[in-house]
């Protein structure tokens, strides 16, 4: 239980640190009417949104988390003190100069974020990158790779083109230090050597160091989520991919659309598109009761008696804890571009129909049989992952199965537990 002078001294504490986090939410989800107070420095960029009653910070049945938006990575080492060694011996640099330097600098700087905004997403197309933009020199290193050439740099991008297919999405460029630029990103792919073709996902970003005299990028250090050990050559690293190569069979069927925007070490958070589903009350979580309400909805017992493509997976649903018979629900999600009024209406008594909203989701994945015992184990796993991360799940849960239990066998079926989010910001 965070007290008001714990985060106080954790404000205290961020304050002081050269890495300054851009925010810092308290966040409470526990349904409670609450105030709302902001603490906010200009100086720092540092922000506190407190939602609760101070009365309520004593109860047990409170549940308060923490978050900090990630900070930019550290400025390069030897940066300040170059910045240093251009002043006098008294440390001041005459304001024109101090200005012109400046106006200068910021001037490539917005220049470069508007090249990378564009530049980028063609990484892993026929049109490449632009070559000339970076120095023949460039360093090129994430956690498993390493190039001190253009020419390796160009060397490494082809090689995950025709080996994995990528698909590489940027969601954020910014000025990170004084001569260098972050980007975020998600990279998605497909290792083509393995006949069961298994999607890696890794999402981070990139550090691009700049040469002010010339303009061009020397160069570029990726950072991985999902790994605490992100030099060259991480074992962990290495350990994050294998991981990946597991079998999971996902049928060829129609599937709720996402984006995933981050894949920590044990989940990731995704952001799904609207998607409607025919339910039916359950009785247990990992139970079969309102099973056979939806699949005869699909099948033809219906308004119209159109018989519905099926889509995977099958969702079961709690508002509570996995231990509650209320508010669970067996669903099934139909084809995405239905709506509701063009849907046929269930057999009275039978079934509803419903869309579900765009969200942020976290999920993680695992395989065999998904016992109530298992299931559980997950759903614990994967909301403490994120209450340490410091993101705030809200109640309730999903469990996701995507395959025919009589047809596939358990150590290859893709199950999910899924955690709503009350927000995500991609930092």
């Amino acid at each position: 239980m965070a007290s008001l002078q714990q985060v106080s001294l954790a404000i205290s504490t961020l304050s002081m640190e050269r890495i300054t986090p851009k925010r810092i939410t308290l966040c409470s989800s526990s349904g409670l009417s609450s105030q709302s107070i902001t603490l906010s420095s200009h100086r720092s960029g540092l922000s506190l949104c407190c939602s609760t009653k101070l009365s309520e910070l004593k109860t047990r049945r409170h549940r308060t988390c923490i978050s900090a938006s990630v900070a930019p990575p550290p400025v390069q080492e030897g940066a300040e003190d170059e910045q240093n060694s251009e002043q006098g011996n008294d440390g001041a640099v005459p304001l024109k100069e101090h200005n012109r330097e400046f106006s200068s600098t910021s001037s490539l700087i917005h220049k470069l974020i508007d090249f990378l905004e564009e530049d980028l997403p063609h990484l892993f197309d026929e049109r490449g990158i632009t070559k000339d933009q970076y120095d023949p020199s460039v360093i090129f290193q994430d956690p498993i790779t390493k190039y001190t050439s253009i020419d390796g740099y160009l060397f490494n991008i082809q090689m995950l083109r025709y080996l994995f297919s990528p698909k590489f999405e940027l969601h954020r460029v910014y000025q990170s230090g004084p001569n260098e630029i972050t980007t975020r990103w998600t990279m998605t792919m497909q290792f083509a050597l393995l006949p069961w073709r298994p999607e890696l996902v890794f999402t981070g970003t990139s550090v691009m160091g700049i040469n002010p005299t010339t303009g061009k990028f020397i160069s570029h250090v990726d950072y991985w989520d999902s790994i605490k050990d992100n030099n060259y050559f991480s074992v962990e690293a290495l350990g994050d991919l294998l991981k990946q190569l597991q079998y999971f069979k996902t049928p060829d069927l129609e599937t709720p659309k996402y984006r995933v925007l981050k894949r920590a070490k044990i989940y990731e958070v995704r952001d799904y598109e609207p998607f409607i589903v025919v339910e039916s009350q359950g009785d247990r979580f990992t139970g079969s009761k309102g099973f056979k309400n939806v699949t005869n909805y699909i099948f033809g017992e219906n308004s119209t008696g159109e018989k519905i493509r099926m889509t995977t997976p099958v969702i079961t649903s709690t508002v509570d804890s996995i231990s509650s018979t209320s508010g669970v629900s067996i669903q099934i999600v139909l084809p995405l571009k239905s709506s509701l009024s063009s849907l046929p209406a269930p057999s009275p008594g039978t079934a509803t129909l419903r869309e579900l909203p765009g969200s942020f989701v976290a999920a993680i994945k695992f395989s065999g049989e998904a016992t109530e015992e298992l299931v559980k184990d997950k759903e614990v796993l994967l909301r403490s992952a994120l209450v340490a991360d410091g993101l705030c799940p809200k109640p309730g849960f999903m469990l996701a199965r995507y395959n025919d239990p009589g047809r596939t066998w358990s150590w290859i079926r893709r199950n999910e537990v899924l955690v709503m989010l009350e927000e995500f910001d991609l930092k």
